[in-house]
C-alpha cells in the first residue's frame, strides 16, 4: 500500500506542477476480517504523502466484494473524476493526467491504462483506443457517467466481469470505452517461473460464475449454455459449483433482467469479450 500511495503522491506532485491536477483524493477499502489501519497509522500516511489532498479508509468490516466495494468509496467523495484502482498498481507518475485529458473529449466515458509486466491481449482501435471493454485494475471513468449507468451492478457481480459489465453499459448508453498505451501502470503479478500469469483460487472460483452472469444479463443464453455444459463436465470442483450457483440463482428468481437483446453492445468471442491482438 505505501508504495501505491507513493506513487500517488508523486503523481499529485507533478500533475501541480504542470498545472494538471487542482485536487487529488485517494479513498482506500479494507474488506480484511480487522482494521489494517489505526487512525494514528492514517495520519501518518496523510503527514508522509502531503501532495495527495485527501486519503480516506474505509474498513467495511466483511468481504463486500468489488462491484459494491467500488460504489460505495465512489460515494464517499465528489470528485468528477473517478478511478478504480487495485491495490497492488504502482502508477506512471503522468499516467493519470494523460487518462484526464483523454476524458476531456466528451464522447469517452471510461479509459484504461496499459498494465506491466502483462498488457491486456485484447484489440483496441490504435487510431482512437475505442475497445469492447476496460479492465477496472485501473481504469477512470466520470462520476456523471457512473451515476448515468447506475454504477457497478452489486447484484450480479461479486468480483469479476464487473468492469466488462460496466464498459458494457458506458458503450449502451452511446460512449466509448477507450485504451490508452501512453498512460502507463505496474501491476504486482505472481509469476511462473516460465513467466507465465498464475491465477489465484478466488480468480478461478468469482470468474467462472461471472461468465455465466454476464452471458445470461446481455442475453447470450447460447453462451450459457454452453458454459454450463462445460462446467457441468468439468474436473474443476470451483467451475462445478459456479453452474450450481448460477442454477439456484435462477430458480430463485436472482437473475438480473437481460438487455442487449440484439446483441449490438456486448462482445463475445469463445470463452473472452473481445478480439485478442495475442495469447496470454
Amino acid at each position: 500500500m505505501a508504495r501505491t500511495l507513493e506513487a500517488f503522491d508523486t503523481s499529485a506532485r507533478v500533475g501541480k506542477e504542470e498545472g494538471r491536477c487542482v485536487r487529488l483524493e485517494v479513498l482506500l477499502g479494507d474488506a480484511s476480517s480487522a482494521p489494517v489501519l489505526s487512525e494514528q497509522a492514517l495520519a501518518e500516511l496523510h503527514e508522509r504523502f502531503d501532495a495527495i489532498d485527501r486519503i480516506d479508509y474505509t474498513f467495511f468490516d466483511e468481504n463486500v466484494g468489488t462491484s459494491k466495494g467500488h460504489n460505495a468509496l465512489a460515494r464517499r467523495s465528489a470528485c468528477e473524476l473517478v478511478v478504480i484502482s487495485n491495490p497492488d498498481i504502482v502508477v506512471d507518475a503522468r499516467a493519470l493526467w494523460r487518462m484526464s485529458e483523454a476524458m476531456a473529449d466528451p464522447s469517452v466515458g471510461m479509459v484504461e491504462a496499459k498494465q506491466l509486466p502483462f498488457e491486456h491481449p485484447k484489440a483496441y482501435d490504435e487510431s482512437t483506443g475505442h475497445t469492447s471493454w476496460a479492465t477496472t485494475a485501473f481504469a477512470m471513468t466520470r462520476r456523471s457517467v457512473l451515476e448515468q449507468v447506475g454504477g457497478f451492478d452489486e447484484q450480479t457481480f461479486f468480483m469479476y466481469c464487473d468492469d466488462v459489465d460496466y464498459s458494457w453499459l458506458v458503450r449502451e448508453a452511446g460512449l466509448h470505452v477507450v485504451f490508452l498505451p501512453s498512460a502507463v501502470v505496474f501491476h504486482d503479478k505472481e509469476l511462473s517461473v516460465e513467466g507465465a500469469w498464475m491465477p489465484t483460487g478466488a480468480e478461478r472460483r468469482y470468474s467462472a460464475e461471472a461468465a455465466l452472469l454476464l452471458a445470461h444479463k446481455w442475453s447470450r443464453d447460447d453462451v450459457v449454455t454452453r458454459i454450463l455444459g462445460y462446467f457441468d463436465a468439468s474436473d474443476v470442483a470451483d467451475e462445478r459449483r459456479a453452474a450450481e450457483e448460477f442454477r439456484r440463482r435462477a430458480a430463485e428468481g436472482r437473475l438480473v433482467p437481460q438487455r442487449d437483446p440484439e446483441h449490438r453492445v456486448a462482445t463475445f468471442v469463445d470463452d473472452r469479450y473481445a478480439d485478442h491482438r495475442f495469447a496470454l
